[in-house]
């Protein structure tokens, strides 16, 4: 059998991005560049969502920045889940799951004990109350950098926004599909100073991902339009201004006989409270966690990474897991492998899913880091 892909914190992961940039910014806290970056004073991060390492490579045919780029790119991990709130979450802080504590797609809220998505955010909840660490972004600002996030309009003041991205100044992007508007902000962020930090956002990958799947022709026609807005923006950029161009998480799709339902097998819904996670890494709330492991182990056998959260923390999953978090992780995680992913009727938009991940896959788990 296969072993799942671990997350390289602190030596080669999605956290070490910003945190590396902070280290040649001279930034409180960022001693360390662990991913060997060049020296440089104005840095643009463009995070293209679901564009995974292996899907990068088998594009190259169509998209001729990231070919040329690819040579001297390296692959790094995503943290565990493999999913956009909790790696955007590392990305802006620098931090571990296990420190951060935002620990997935759907988790367990620890004041409301219910489930919890960080992407659409209960307007009840302060998002200091679930992630109160500092982010790269504010202790970038308070030393003088120039900080801007360039992110769809709507995101202005969302939850997840202010756990992970908190601090400088914002940037709507009111139509995702003007390349050129966007490109005159980033151009005028990046030149705001002596010291800048831009972070731009583009999510229409992984949407696409999700609805049509990444062998579809309009996923690479996507990855082709952003291929070219890296290229521009590469082009226009001043030449002492870096560009990191990364993902979050790769994908996989996931086809219609390899789709297992929670609720048509008892034995895998007994003794579960509460479900989490995604199809692909499935978070169970449990008070019995050995046995349900146990069931859930026995009926998915070489199909899953099954784990309580005990053993998927000592195997390096979350990295150190702080105690204010830990209870945000499901006491047993069913990570699917190869093409395989468990469902849950709680959550019927997953029916609609082709492209899917969160697991530890090479296919999830290694995204591109490029600099030019």
């Amino acid at each position: 059998m296969s072993e799942p892909v671990l997350p390289a914190y602190r030596s080669g992961s999605l956290g070490d991005v910003l945190a590396g940039i902070g280290s040649h910014l001279g930034l409180p806290g960022c001693r360390e560049d662990a991913l060997d970056l060049p020296d440089g004073k104005r840095w643009v991060v463009l995070l293209v969502d679901g564009l995974g390492w292996q899907q990068t490579r088998a594009a190259m045919a169509r998209t001729p920045f990231l070919a040329g780029a690819i040579g001297h790119a390296r692959a790094i991990t995503s943290g565990v889940p493999s999913t956009t709130a909790t790696s955007l979450t590392s990305l802006g802080t620098g931090l571990s799951p296990g420190q951060h504590g935002i620990a997935g797609y759907t988790f367990r809220n620890p004041h409301t004990h219910k489930i919890f998505s960080p992407l659409t955010w209960d307007p009840t909840t302060d998002p200091l109350a679930i992630q109160p660490m500092p982010t790269i972004f504010e202790r970038a600002k308070a030393e003088g950098v120039a900080v801007t996030s360039v992110l769809p309009a709507r995101f202005e003041g969302s939850g997840l926004t202010a756990v992970a991205l908190r601090g400088g100044a914002f940037e709507g992007v009111v139509d995702e599909h003007d390349d050129d508007a966007r490109l005159a902000q980033v151009l005028r962020a990046a030149t705001a100073g002596e010291m800048t930090m831009v972070y731009v956002y583009e999510r229409m990958l992984d949407h696409v991902g999700h609805g049509r799947g990444t062998a579809s022709g309009q996923w690479v026609d996507e990855l082709v339009r952003i291929d070219a807005f890296a290229d521009a923006l590469r082009e226009q950029l001043p030449d002492d201004v870096r560009l990191v161009v990364t993902g979050d998480h790769g994908m996989i799709d996931v086809p219609a006989d390899h789709r297992l339902i929670m609720e048509d097998e008892p034995e895998l819904m007994a003794g579960v409270d509460l479900i989490g996670g995604e199809a692909r890494l499935r978070q169970l709330y449990t008070s019995k966690p050995d046995s349900v492991a146990a069931r859930w182990t026995d009926r998915l056998g070489s199909l899953a990474w099954v784990r309580t959260r005990d053993e998927a923390h000592a195997e390096g999953w979350f990295g150190k897991l702080a105690p204010r978090v830990a209870d945000h992780f499901g006491d047993v995680l069913v990570a699917m492998r190869d093409d395989w992913a468990v469902l849950t009727r709680e959550v019927p938009g997953e029916f609609n899913l082709v492209g899917m991940h969160g697991s530890l896959t090479r296919a999830e788990m290694e995204i591109p880091l490029i600099c030019e």
